[in-house]
């Protein structure tokens, strides 16, 4: 014997009505993990929470909303365990703190003492400097560092500045202390960057691959380019662009030893590269363009996972710009970075030739076990 089941709908009572009917309830059933600017509180539990807290849905006709966790408090609600709602106005304090700390030291002409931005911010200086580098991805000490050379590049690229000025135009307290770290930030001399590469010699081919017309530009320092496209014409212009100034020089035979390591490179990506490169980009950039190079061959990784490769789990911004910036193609593997869900991310050379180099590498490990 069967029976047959009727379910009726329950009936919304006017006050679950209207906290349906506020924007906020569907925040809370999204779990909108940016809904900062209220709480919602449960009667039956006497909690209030965040509308991201993963604990089950309460019934809309249980809860009430606040603007903020005080006034949850005061009406009697306690904070959530879970998602811990009275801590997120002390998060949003302390990004605000880094936040201003990070404008001192860009207003700044001379290095702060690391003591002093953190009494600044009333904070302890271990304290100071390990929420800092979470938020910032970076020290304070190199994110100066980091700071004045992207100033230093913008002033040297203004015509009515001379080098000496740039350098102190950029927060630099000595000529002495640039030029010390001049190669690491530019990649070349002050006065070499100035003049757009005039004096530097620039030797370049372009070939075709299994993935369209490559560029291979190297100076006496080693490969600083392996740009890839469809138009040969196209990557050379880019080229000239980078170094107005250079000269500029067509591969000789001598060079063709450059031209093929890399086109063997980029067919079989697992063999070593053994060719020196000069490698031009800031401190950071630098530390992340290695820990790509670190990548095996037919595995990949995310941004996030990247950033904690370098010690710096919250840096997944700067980490994913640092691959952008990337100008060496494929010797320095950015194609192997993925979004967490596996998912391909941009590339700069486009995702189709991304897709294609993983998927080489990929048969490639296969073939071997």
């Amino acid at each position: 014997m069967t029976r047959n089941h009727t379910h009726k709908a329950k009936r919304q009572t006017p006050e679950s009505q209207t906290i349906v009917a506020d924007p906020r309830w569907q925040k809370v059933m999204n779990r909108d993990k940016s809904a900062r600017d209220f709480v919602f509180a449960v009667q039956s539990t006497g909690i209030y929470c965040l509308a991201c807290c993963p604990a089950r849905r309460p019934n809309p006709e249980n809860i009430s909303f606040y603007n903020t966790p005080a006034e949850a408090e005061a009406a009697g609600y306690r904070a959530c365990k879970r998602c811990k709602p009275d801590q997120a106005d002390a998060g949003d304090k302390i990004r605000h703190l880094i936040e201003q700390a990070c404008r001192r030291i860009e207003l700044s002409e001379e290095n702060i003492p690391l003591a002093e931005l953190a009494q600044g911010a009333g904070l302890s200086s271990f304290y100071f400097q390990r929420q800092f580098k979470a938020i910032t991805g970076l020290t304070p000490k190199l994110y100066a560092q980091t700071y004045r050379a992207r100033r230093m590049r913008e002033a040297l690229r203004d015509k009515d500045s001379n080098v000496t000025q740039a350098i102190y135009d950029a927060g630099f307290q000595s000529a002495s202390r640039f030029y010390h770290q001049a190669d690491d930030m530019l990649g070349m001399s002050p006065t070499t960057f100035k003049k757009g590469g005039k004096n530097m010699d620039i030797h370049f081919a372009v070939a075709e691959c299994s993935l369209g017309s490559v560029l291979i530009a190297a100076t006496s320092k080693g490969i600083c380019a392996v740009t890839l496209g469809d138009d040969p014409e196209a990557l050379v212009q880019n080229l000239q662009d980078r170094f107005p100034q250079a000269e500029l020089f067509a591969g000789d035979k001598e060079f063709e030893t450059h031209i093929a390591a890399v086109i063997a490179h980029i067919e079989n990506p697992a063999q070593n590269f053994d060719l020196p490169l000069d490698i031009q980009g800031t401190v950071f950039q630098q530390k992340v363009w290695q820990a790509l190079r670190d990548i095996p061959s037919g595995q990949t990784t995310s941004y996030s996972d990247l950033a904690n490769r370098i010690g710096q789990p919250k840096a997944s911004r700067a980490v994913a710009s640092a691959c952008g910036a990337n100008k060496i193609a494929v010797i320095i593997p950015c194609h192997r970075v993925v979004r967490n869900n596996g998912d391909l991310s941009g590339y700069r050379w486009g995702v189709e030739r991304k897709e294609a180099l993983l998927i080489k590498e990929r048969q490639k490990a296969l073939s071997k076990t």
